[in-house]
């Protein structure tokens, strides 16, 4: 029988999804794979020079007159990075092929998907395209050449499609406007420049005439699924017709994202709140549906001294008496478990630990550092609300609320009894105390997700399960 490989211990895996050692193996292979180089030795040293893998590579795609020169210049302005598209190619460009390609407008003629396509490889080959990305405004334009572009190496990481009906796209492209000093588009109704100087130098761009509009729309319609079909996995498509600061909003959301990634991802999980914010019921749900580890720091020490550890025996006076138990025989307690085959394997769980800003340092020196952290807010009333009304059974051990899951029968709700600890002043001192350490531990776990822990409990769940599941933001992209 084969024996299972044993998982890297803490310290090599966190490195790994630290430096994105996965990410970085798997860019690589895919560029091998794209550009067949007869040296892949001296190709992926190149490769890691250039030390590229995080600059945008977009499309914005979408019918006439849907902004998506609007979106790609506020793109580029905003990711500093170059844009491409049919007038940059031929105007504002000297490659190679531009003559040619010129030659083709000038006669009117339309301009063959292989010239286009060789015309971006040309311009995206470009050391500035390569430091900087790039977002390609208009292309690929059918599925032709989307074929064509992914076959020279050009893969996109984000499509954004605009869309919006036709009749909005027919009454927009009657008000449009071009400056053609910077290019960018404005309209007679709905952007309007306020400098006076722009408004005398814009111009009425040609072929806008309702029919010749429609044509296009109709061409476009024909057109996109293909297109479609090639970049479903990376497409996002965009209601053009919102307010332009809504629009570009979410785009920038979606850009920013990265794509879920087959490499090897154990959760290491961290919930932090004020008492009575549900993180038992949520870890709880997260470990069911997962198989992760559910780690509640107060009852791993409460069993350590049931075990009767010698760690256990330690910390035994402490709790008897009702004192906090020293922050390094809680480490060490919490990193024996972590250590624990299920939890490198299967990943955890974590809540109740750490408490404050000296937890958490002594957390990340033992080498357990969580690749996702949430606080759970929840305000006083409802968490005194949560907490004095909870009421247990001492015969059954079951757990009832006055308000929200009243005992069901007169004899169980005679003998329940409070826990000392949700007594109001008692529920007072703890919340105090939380509070008193959270805003450092928050400024510690700088890239933590906040939870609006008032809300229904599945509600929460779903938030902290697409959190777990999507990779996190990149953080070299700027916010709006």
């Amino acid at each position: 029988m084969e024996v299972p490989a044993r998982p890297w211990p803490p310290p090599v895996g966190a490195y790994a999804e630290e430096r994105e050692l996965f990410r970085l193996l798997q860019n690589m292979l895919e560029e091998l794979l794209i550009h067949k180089p007869d040296d892949p030795i001296q190709y992926m040293i190149n490769h890691l020079k250039q030390n590229n893998d995080d600059a945008p590579r977009i499309c914005v795609l979408g019918p006439p007159a849907s902004g998506k020169t609007t979106v790609a210049m506020w793109l580029c302005k905003h990711l500093d990075a170059i844009r491409i598209s049919q007038e940059t190619l031929l105007f504002k460009e000297i490659l190679a092929l531009t003559e040619e390609a010129k030659a083709y407008k000038e006669r009117k003629e339309k301009i063959p998907n292989a010239l286009w396509a060789n015309l971006i490889q040309e311009r995206l080959s470009n050391v500035d395209c390569i430091k900087q990305g790039w977002i390609l405004e208009g292309f690929p334009e059918n599925q032709e050449q989307a074929w064509m572009l992914q076959s020279s190496g050009i893969i996109p990481r984000h499509v954004v499609v605009l869309y919006a009906s036709d009749t909005v796209l027919i009454e927009r492209n009657s008000g449009k406007r071009l400056d053609p000093f910077t290019g960018e588009v404005y309209h007679t109704t709905f952007d309007w420049p306020s400098d006076p100087l722009v408004q005398q130098r814009l111009v009425k761009p040609e072929d806008l005439s309702e029919q010749e509009i429609s044509k296009k729309l109709l061409k476009y319609h024909r057109n996109f699924p293909g297109v479609f079909q090639i970049y479903q996995k990376v497409l996002k498509s965009i209601n053009a017709d919102q307010p332009s600061m809504d629009v570009l909003s979410q785009v920038l959301t979606y850009v920013q994202t990265r794509h879920r990634s087959a490499a090897p991802f154990t959760p290491r999980i961290l919930f932090c709140g004020p008492p009575g914010s549900g993180k038992s019921l949520q870890a709880a749900l997260i470990a069911q549906k997962y198989g992760v580890v559910n780690i509640c720091c107060g009852q791993l020490l409460k069993e350590a001294v049931a075990d009767k550890t010698k760690l256990g025996e330690l910390i035994k006076p402490y709790i008897d008496n009702g004192y906090p138990v020293p922050d390094n025989l809680v480490t060490k307690i919490l990193a024996e478990r972590l250590n624990a085959l299920d939890c490198m394997t299967n990943g955890w769980v974590l809540y109740g630990f750490p408490r404050d800003i000296e937890q958490g340092e002594q957390l990340q020196k033992s080498h357990f550092i969580p690749n996702r952290v949430f606080f759970f807010n929840l305000p006083y009333e409802s968490i005194m609300e949560r907490l004095s009304q909870r009421r247990i059974d001492p015969v059954t051990g079951e757990r009832y609320h006055t308000t929200f899951r009243p005992a069901p029968t007169p004899e169980i709700q005679a003998r329940l009894r409070q826990n000392p600890r949700d007594k109001e002043e008692n529920i007072e001192k703890r919340v105090e105390t939380y509070y008193r350490n959270i805003k450092e531990l928050e400024d510690f776990y700088e890239d933590a997700f906040h939870v609006n822990a008032d809300q229904d409990p599945h509600v929460v769940f779903e938030f902290i399960e697409s959190c777990i599941i999507k990779p996190l933001p990149c953080k070299k992209l700027k916010s709006l």
